[in-house]
This record gives structure tokens, C-alpha cells and sequence, in this order.
């Protein structure tokens, strides 16, 4: 991926630079108040200048995030725009405003984000939005504060997560037992969604037998969700259930049962990659587990910020737009886009796919 000399040493080698076509390579993630570039105009970049998007995760390290770069970076070649993504170490409230601020100050034309917590960083997002930038929010959404982004692209129809990853449980355990849920950060709103939907669906008459004994927070961090899930293993013997709507504490909990030998009586199911969970799944720790394609979430993404940076998609409810190789997507209440259902991921397929 080429990138622009920063201003500072593009003035000191203004004859090479000329010579060599004022490009150069740029690392990947740069720090918070790296070097600052053009000012953001709001307006469709011209014709002869490539527009400028980065995506911002929620945290460095999880291969979940890898995958929806990897979507942004095909379609970054199919469109013909530069990219970049930078990432806080950790999935802290706070940690991606410097990370905000910084792609403000280099006039980038859009801004792609998993949001660790809306709170924290509306502030940021509507200044972004003030300069002309797009903000679009990826994977997790802003509820209650849909006015600090332009849209959002989600994985699939949230008012279904925590539903689905009930009934997913259920069929495992026979409807019938304690189960504990591994989770993100308290902040994370995607998380708290699904969480509250899978409360919900506990109260009708079909689950009344499975009963929710703890909500734990592992904050996305490998080793902090390992001992969460081995806490639940031996605080709740009669334990017969994790359910982990992420990808880090998925693979933690299937970890933690697989150490304790445990899977014989604890079923662990969740949302995973097939990579990630390839192990599990061949030596029966884990059964079953769900997931949409994250990189299609990225492609998406990038398709439907090709179209507003160029002033070609006018997001609205009901409004459709073709999204590359995906076809056709439309948007939703509170311009909201959809990628597409979950699959379901077992011993008999989970060879068929490599994310």
C-alpha cells in the first residue's frame, strides 16, 4: 500500500520527491499524533486523487478484526482508494479517541469503526463528522447515538443474535440447565444488545429450564477471558453452558473446557472463526458455533464508503446500492446495512471455510 510523504520531509526533499512521484510507504499503525495530511473537504475526492479511508478496530490482536481488513483491503483494490487501519492495544472505553483525533488531522475522507463504547467517542466521531468526514460504523453499532456516524454495516439483524445463540445453546444442553455468558468489555454495545436479547428469549416458555447464573467480562483480552471461563468452571459445578458472543472469549472458554476436561458436561458455543475454532470443533470440545463472513463485513463497508465519499449512495431507509461482488444491499431504519445471516459451524463443515 503506497501513502504520501508527511509534509515535514516532503519539504526537505521537494526535488526527489518530484522525481519519485511524492509516494512512499507508511506503517500500517501509526501512533496517536502521527504526522498530520491535507485537510478534509467533505466534498467527492477529485477525479485524479485517490480518497483516503481508515478503519479503526476495537483492539490490535484479534484475528476477528483481521478478517474485516482483509474485506476493506480487497475492495480497496477493486475501487482504487487508500487504505489504512490503526488500532489501541486494548478495547478500553477511551482508547480509540487519540486514534480518532489523529485520522482527523490527516484529513482522511472516512472513517470505518467498531466502537468500544459510543459514550466515550461521539464526541470525536461528530467532530470527524464536522470536518466532512464519513464515519461508518462496523460491526457494532451506536445505539442511542446513531447522530456521531453516517451508517453502520452489521454482520446480521441484532434484534436475532441473542435469540439465535439461545436456541443454539438449548439444542445442545436439551433446553434444560445452568449456563453463564463470556463476554467483551461492559461497554461493548453490540455485546449488551445481544445479551439483552438473549435474556428476553430465556423468558419464554420453551428455555424456562435453563437458567442464566452469571454474565462475565473477559474485555476481549485472551488471557483475562481464560480465567473468566475457568472461574465459571469452578464456581458453577453444575455448570452446563458458556455461551460467548465473541470471538476471543469463544475460543477462551473452549480452552478452559478443553484443559479442564470438562467437555463432556459443559457445552460451549458462541461466535467464532472457523480458523480459530478448527481445533475445538475436531477434537468435540466444541459442537456447534455461529458466525457471518467478517471480511464480506469489511467489502461491504468499503463499497458503501466508495459510494458516499463519491456522492453516489444517499443513505436513507429503503435506499439500495450494489455492493461489488455481494450485489445489492439496502439500508434500514437508522441507516443501517446488513451483511447477511450467520452460518452455522460443525464438524461437518467447518473444513469449507478458511477466515
Amino acid at each position: 500500500m503506497r501513502r504520501r510523504l508527511p509534509a515535514a520531509l516532503a519539504l526537505v526533499g521537494l526535488i526527489a520527491v518530484f522525481a519519485a512521484g511524492c509516494k512512499q510507504e507508511k506503517p500500517s499503525a501509526p501512533p496517536p499524533g502521527a504526522s498530520p495530511g491535507r485537510p478534509a473537504t467533505g466534498d467527492a475526492a477529485p477525479a485524479a486523487q485517490k480518497y483516503r479511508v481508515v478503519y479503526i478496530p476495537k483492539n490490535t490482536g484479534n484475528p476477528y478484526f483481521d478478517d474485516i481488513i482483509a474485506g476493506f483491503r480487497q475492495a480497496s483494490g477493486e475501487l482504487g482508494f487508500e487504505f489504512d487501519t490503526v488500532a489501541p492495544a486494548s478495547a478500553d472505553a477511551a482508547s480509540q479517541i487519540p486514534f480518532i483525533k489523529q485520522q482527523i488531522q490527516r484529513g482522511v475522507n472516512a472513517i470505518a469503526i467498531s466502537p468500544n463504547s459510543p459514550d466515550a467517542i461521539k464526541p470525536a466521531l461528530k467532530e470527524a463528522m464536522a470536518k466532512g468526514i464519513q464515519v461508518i460504523c462496523v460491526d457494532a453499532d451506536m445505539p442511542g447515538h446513531e447522530e456521531g456516524r453516517t451508517a453502520a454495516v452489521l454482520p446480521m439483524d441484532f434484534d436475532e443474535t441473542g435469540k439465535s445463540q439461545i436456541e443454539l445453546m438449548g439444542s445442545l444442553i436439551g433446553y434444560k440447565g445452568e449456563i453463564a455468558i463470556l463476554s467483551a468489555t461492559t461497554d461493548a454495545p453490540n455485546q449488551n444488545y445481544w445479551i439483552k436479547g438473549m435474556q428476553e428469549t430465556l423468558k419464554e416458555p420453551k428455555y424456562k429450564e435453563m437458567k442464566l447464573v452469571a454474565i462475565v467480562y473477559g474485555n476481549d483480552d485472551p488471557q483475562k477471558s481464560l480465567i473468566e471461563a475457568e472461574n465459571l468452571l469452578t464456581r458453577f459445578p453444575n455448570l452446563r453452558g458458556i455461551i460467548a458472543p465473541t470471538t476471543v472469549g469463544v475460543a477462551a472458554a473452549a480452552q478452559a473446557v478443553e484443559t479442564a476436561k470438562a467437555a463432556d458436561r459443559v457445552q460451549v458455543t458462541g461466535l467464532g472463526t472457523p480458523n480459530q475454532m478448527r481445533r475445538f470443533i475436531q477434537n468435540n470440545t466444541v459442537q456447534k458455533f455461529a458466525l457471518w463472513s467478517p471480511k464480506d463485513m469489511g467489502y461491504l463497508c468499503a463499497y458503501l464508503i466508495d459510494g458516499l465519499v463519491k456522492g453516489t449512495i444517499k443513505p436513507a431507509p429503503g435506499v439500495s446500492f450494489t455492493a461489488g461482488s455481494l450485489g445489492e444491499r439496502s439500508f434500514r431504519d437508522k441507516n443501517v446495512v446488513i451483511t447477511g445471516p450467520p452460518v452455522i459451524f460443525e464438524k461437518s463443515n467447518i473444513d469449507k471455510y478458511n477466515f
